[in-house]
């Protein structure tokens, strides 16, 4: 699977991007928000979801991780399709979806072509608490200077420690220690977990 591609912009639409990397020229669908963000530019660097059926293989594209992930949560809601969702997105901000989802705006999601009150129904039960935990996700770290916590936190979680559990242990690390590497970080949690 790719988690992005980066390169020259070929050609850009307000539906998609042709980024060339090595000699190979890649169309990506992408919302409005993605191409008001791409538009200006010479080269970019777009995150990748591959969707792989019998008869199609699409990459859809996004310019920031919190954008794909969004996607990623609204197709797996049921009656979402990848350009039911790439509508949403290019009809709203991430952000913007992710507060009408928060907090229940029925009405707000209804104003999106192609999307019903049921539908947006669905979409706020299925997500409300999945898109509360992106918000949580993103906030852990305003500093944004400290890299090796964000990378250590991150590395534990898919090892399978809970997060809080992690952010404890780190937050007291960080009270005693200076400057750690990743690496130094990693193994002094896994010592006091």
């Amino acid at each position: 699977m790719y988690e992005y591609i980066s390169g020259k912009v070929s050609e850009i639409t307000p539906t998609y991007i042709v980024v060339e990397n090595s000699g190979i020229g890649y169309f990506i669908n992408i919302s409005l928000f993605s191409y008001s963000k791409f538009n200006e530019s010479e080269n970019a660097k777009v995150f990748i979801y591959e969707a792989i059926r019998e008869d199609a293989f699409t990459l859809y594209g996004f310019f920031d991780k919190k954008e794909r992930d969004i996607f990623i949560q609204l197709i797996s809601v049921s009656g979402i399709g990848a350009n039911t969702a790439r509508m949403m997105l290019s009809a709203m901000t991430p952000d913007e979806i992710q507060q009408a989802i928060i907090s229940g705006n029925v009405a707000l999601l209804k104003t999106i072509k192609g999307i019903g009150a049921k539908s947006a129904q669905r979409v706020i039960v299925d997500l409300r608490d999945k898109m509360a935990k992106i918000t949580e996700d993103q906030e852990i770290f305003v500093d944004q200077s400290n890299t090796s916590k964000e990378e250590a936190l991150s590395a534990l979680v898919m090892l399978g420690f809970t997060k809080s559990q992690v952010e404890k242990t780190l937050s007291k690390m960080q009270k005693e220690t200076t400057e750690l590497s990743v690496e130094e970080l990693i193994k002094e949690v896994l010592k006091r977990l």
